[in-house]
């Protein structure tokens, strides 16, 4: 029977149980206000709720015998709704957010580009520190580690280094993440 359960709620995209389509003969009831009724059989428990004018519900099938609830299904199901939409905006995702400059930048320059930094760590968001080099400036990658490393410990408060400065082609690049 138990099988029988879970292939249905495959099918229809996890919609809850309802009134007939309980699959079990007998289940632990509780009723409106949360109080547990007992143990009765489909039958009963379905005549309770339809007594009330309500839905039975089956919200625990992992439990032996498993577990009923008697519910408005209509309020039942907006509010599982809105818990799944409230969870949903309480998640973050995470971004890796791009700082590019040049190894030889300007003083202000810099201080832009490390607000921006400092700006997307606060948001909880990666930062990728991007140093372009240009036809034979690529034989500075020593100044643009200087660089990243000034930056890494300009933001050390707020961020930890992911991946230490390395040469990608023609770029040098460091990877920063937000302390937890």
């Amino acid at each position: 029977m138990l099988e029988k359960n879970k292939n249905f709620k495959k099918k229809n995209h996890d919609l809850p149980i309802i009134n007939e389509r309980i699959p079990f003969s007998e289940i632990r009831l509780i009723d409106v206000e949360g109080n547990q009724i007992g143990i009765l059989s489909l039958d009963e428990a379905l005549e309770s709720a339809q007594n009330e004018g309500l839905d039975l519900v089956l919200i625990s099938d992992k439990s032996n015998p498993p577990v009923c609830r008697i519910v408005n299904y209509g309020k039942y199901k907006f509010n599982q709704e809105k818990k799944a939409k409230e969870a949903k905006k309480k998640q973050h995702n995470s971004h890796l957010k791009e700082v590019k400059m040049r190894y030889k930048i300007e003083a202000h320059d810099y201080r832009v580009r490390l607000n921006q930094a400092l700006r997307f760590l606060q948001a909880s968001d990666k930062v990728k520190a991007t140093i372009t080099f240009r036809g034979r400036e690529i034989q500075h990658t020593n100044l643009a580690i200087e660089l990243l490393e000034k930056m890494a410990k300009d933001l050390e408060e707020v961020s930890d280094v992911q991946q230490e400065p390395s040469r990608d082609g023609k770029n040098m690049v460091m990877i920063l993440t937000p302390k937890r």
